[in-house]
């Protein structure tokens, strides 16, 4: 159910060590770039998986026969951190339809928070294949709220879940809360811990701040 990435010698180790690396996180223009690269090559690898048929091309000097893809994946994404990786999807399955949806952290007095979807545009996925991702898979909250979310909007015949981070425990929670039957994981790589903010550890920090400034 879950396929790690980074788990063979590849440029992706690469690209997920510049995320991580608080010195380049400076550059918040390279952040974004790496999390579009990153989207590319899930986007490859995921297409691996989708249907195809043969079709004739035709070129100046005569036809060729090319697997082409039967129907484009619908694209869906969590805001905001998880838009430059979106793109880097939307780049290979450039005739893709996408969806948005908005998910926040509602903090409490205690010192505790909850997450709630805020708002969803989302195209029509009865039965088709989505894509569903967003940078970190810290808690798993997110993702799963935002699945229920896309869901009351249609079926999807298949839901690939992205991220370039996971946390053990949000894939554990994912597992457990969300139909393994028709639902395929894909991370860039796995950490072990998580503070009691639902920050991973070592992770990379926050994502939507390192690409687009801090939010107040």
């Amino acid at each position: 159910m879950v396929n790690l990435l980074s788990s063979g010698n590849s440029l992706i180790n690469q690209f997920i060590a510049e995320l991580r690396d608080a010195d380049i996180q400076k550059d918040s223009l390279r952040f974004r770039v790496n999390l579009e690269r990153l989207g590319g090559i899930f986007a490859y690898e995921i297409s691996k998986t989708l249907s195809y048929e043969i079709r004739e091309v035709v070129t100046p000097l005569g036809i060729a026969n090319v697997p082409m893809l039967v129907e484009y994946p619908v694209l869906a994404t969590i805001l905001r951190a998880g838009l430059p990786f979106h793109l880097g999807l939307l780049n290979f399955f450039d005739k893709s339809e996408n969806a948005f949806i908005s998910a926040f952290r509602r903090h409490h007095k205690d010192g505790t928070f909850s997450i709630s979807i805020e708002y969803a545009s989302v195209t029509e996925i009865e039965d088709k294949v989505v894509i569903l991702c967003d940078t970190m898979l810290a808690s798993g909250s997110s993702m799963v709220l935002a699945y229920r979310e896309l869901i009351t909007h249609g079926k999807p015949k298949h839901t690939h879940i992205v991220a370039t981070v996971a946390s053990v425990e949000g894939l554990d929670y994912i597992k457990k809360n969300l139909p393994q039957q028709d639902i395929t994981i894909w991370v860039g790589a796995i950490d072990d811990e998580m503070t009691a903010q639902s920050y991973i550890v070592p992770g990379l920090g926050d994502a939507g701040d390192l690409a687009y400034g801090k939010k107040r």
